[in-house]
C-alpha cells in the first residue's frame, strides 16, 4: 500500500528527509510541516509551526497520514511523539523524556558519567561566581555549555579566560537563552565526526559518518554556528573507529536508557572527537544532524522509508550506501550567526547540476528570497572528496545573491 507521510520542520535538514522519501517506491505523498520554497518542489506544504502540535495532530489524523518524521528538536521537547503515540499514530522520534539526552546537557553528561561512556570531564553550575571560580582553577581552553537548547548557538570554546568569562555572563546573568545552567567543560582536542544512528530501545540502525564544519569563516575562525559545511563519508574514521564508537558510545547509551527506563526510538546523534585516537563523545542530538543529513541521506541507496518504518517497528534493516562522497557549503546570511538582513532575491538556482537544499527560503510573487541565517546547502557529488569538493564550490560560483557569504574551506583539510 502507498504511504503518506508528514514531515514536521521546516530546514534544510527535512528538505534532505524530503527528497529521500520521494526517491521511496512505496510513499505516494509527502506533506512538510511548515516547510519551505525548496521543499515545494518536492511535498505539499502545509502552514503549521513546528510548535503546534495539537494542529499537527490533527492534521495527521485528518489526511490519515500512515507515518510522521520529526525534524527539529524544539517539536520533540514539547513532546510531540508522546502526543502522537497516544493517538495511535506512528511517529518517528524520541519521547518527551527520552529527547532530554540533547536538550539537557546535565542530563546527558550525569548518563554518561554513570555508565562509563567515553566524554569530557565537567562540572555543571547555575551560579556566576562558583562557574567563573572553577574556570580560573582550571585549564583554559575550556567550553562553556547552556544545558538547553539554544539552536545550536548555546556552545562556546573559549579559548581565553576573558572569552570563558563573557560566556559565563552571558549565558548566566544576562540569560541569553533563558534562565539555566551551565555545563563547564573540559577542552578535547582532535578532529570531530557526527555519527548517526536510526535507534528503536536496543536496536541500532547506524548511518553513515559525516563532519560538519561549525566555525562560521575559513579556518575555523569566528563564532560557532549551527554548521557552515558538510561532507560524507570520512576518511579518517576507518571501520574500525566507527565499530568502537558503535561499542562504546551508541549501544551503551541506547541500552543506558532502556535500562534507566526512558527507551530511546529516533535518531540518536553522536557528536564525536577523536581524542588521542580514541572516540569520545562531545554531545548527544535526539534528531537528524543539521547539515550532516544533507550530506548523508543522498548516499543512501536503501529505500529511506523502509528503514524508517523498520527503526519505528524494531524489525532487522540493512542498509546500502553509495562509495561516493558528497560535500555540502553552506551559503548563509551576512551577519549570521549575529544580526542578518532578510528578503534578499536568490538567482542562478536552475544552473545547478545537483542538490541544492533550502534551509531559509521562501516563495514571493514567484521569486525565491532569503528568510533565514543558514539559507542554502549546495552539494557535490564524485567519487572522491576532492571531486565533491570541486562539484560543490562550481555550484556555489552559479548561485547570486549579495545577501549571502559561503566559507571557502569545506573538507579542505581533508580533499
Amino acid at each position: 500500500m502507498q504511504k503518506k507521510v508528514l514531515v514536521v520542520g521546516g530546514g534544510g535538514r527535512c528538505h534532505a528527509i524530503v527528497d529521500a522519501l520521494s526517491r521511496s517506491a512505496r510513499v505516494s505523498k509527502i506533506y512538510c510541516a511548515p516547510g519551505n520554497a525548496g521543499i515545494a518542489s518536492q511535498a505539499e506544504c502545509v502552514p503549521v509551526p513546528v510548535s503546534d502540535t495539537d494542529a499537527l495532530l490533527d492534521f495527521a489524523k485528518t489526511n490519515g497520514i500512515d507515518m510522521t518524521i520529526v525534524g527539529p528538536e524544539a517539536s520533540l521537547a514539547l513532546g510531540i511523539v508522546d502526543r502522537f503515540r497516544e493517538a495511535g499514530l506512528k511517529i518517528f522520534g524520541p519521547t518527551k523524556a527520552a529527547a532530554r539526552i540533547e536538550s539537557s546537557k546535565e542530563y546527558a553528561k550525569d548518563l554518561m558519567a554513570r555508565h562509563d561512556v567515553p566524554t569530557a570531564a565537567y562540572r555543571t553550575f547555575d551560579n556566576f561566581d562558583e562557574a567563573l571560580a572553577y574556570v580560573k582553577a582550571g585549564p583554559i581552553p575550556v567550553v562553556i555549555k547552556y544545558d538547553g537548547l539554544a539552536a545550536g548557538k548555546g556552545v562556546v570554546v573559549a579559548l581565553t579566560l576573558k572569552e570563558a568569562e563573557d560566556a559565563l555572563r552571558d549565558m548566566l546573568l544576562d540569560e541569553a537563552f533563558g534562565k539555566g545552567r551551565v555545563v563547564v567543560e573540559e577542552f578535547l582536542d582532535g578532529p570531530e565526526f557526527s555519527f548517526m544512528c536510526l535507534v528503536n530501545g536496543t536496536k541500532i540502525y547506524p548511518l553513515d559518518i559525516a563532519r560538519d564544519h561549525k566555525r562560521a569563516y575559513d579556518n575555523d575562525a569566528g563564532p560557532n554556528t549551527g554548521g557552515m559545511g558538510a561532507y560524507s563519508p570520512v576518511p579518517f574514521v576507518t571501520p574500525e573507529i566507527r565499530q568502537t564508537a558503535l561499542d562504546t558510545i551508541i549501544r551503551p547509551v541506547a541500552e543506558a536508557m532502556v535500562e534507566e527506563g526512558v527507551p530511546f526510538t529516533g535518531v540518536l546523534y553522536g557528536g564525536l572527537i577523536l581524542h588521542n585516537g580514541t572516540p569520545k563523545v562531545i554531545e548527544f542530538n535526539a534528531r537528524f544532524g543539521d547539515p550532516e543529513t544533507e550530506v548523508v541521506l543522498p548516499r543512501l541507496e536503501s529505500d529511506f522509508y523502509d528503514l524508517v518504518e523498520a527503526a519505528v517497528e524494531g524489525r532487522d534493516f540493512d542498509t546500502v550506501w553509495s562509495k561516493d562522497s558528497v560535500l555540502g557549503v553552506v551559503m548563509a546570511a551576512k551577519g549570521y550567526p549575529g544580526k542578518y538582513g532578510k528578503g534578499y532575491s536568490v538567482e542562478g538556482l536552475e544552473n545547478v547540476d545537483g542538490k541544492v537544499y533550502h534551509m531559509g527560503t521562501a516563495m514571493r510573487d514567484g521569486r525565491i528570497l532569503t528568510v533565514g541565517g543558514r539559507v542554502l546547502m549546495v552539494l557535490g557529488k564524485g567519487t572522491s572528496l576532492a571531486k565533491a569538493r570541486k562539484a560543490a564550490y562550481d555550484n556555489v560560483a552559479k548561485i547570486d545573491c549579495d545577501g549571502l557569504f559561503n566559507r571557502t574551506d569545506i573538507g579542505a583539510r581533508e580533499a
